[in-house]
């Protein structure tokens, strides 16, 4: 999951970034982390790691079943 770091000085690049939600934003930047990128590619229950959602702090809706 390398970035194309061929535009990273065009300000146009990222100028949709003004029109991000605060949610949408910060996943913009977490997806770049490499240590998540790490924790996400590696196999969850094998490696104990399926707490990983928690340790980057997401939070996935859980299914009513009322």
């Amino acid at each position: 999951m390398s970035p194309d770091a061929s535009r990273w000085r065009s300000a146009q690049a990222y100028d949709y970034v003004d029109e991000l939600s605060a949610a949408d934003l910060a996943w913009e930047y977490l997806r770049r982390n490499p240590d998540y990128q790490s924790d996400f590619q590696a196999p969850r229950q094998a490696s104990g790691q399926s707490d990983w959602p928690a340790r980057w702090g997401l939070r996935f809706p859980r299914r009513s079943f009322a």
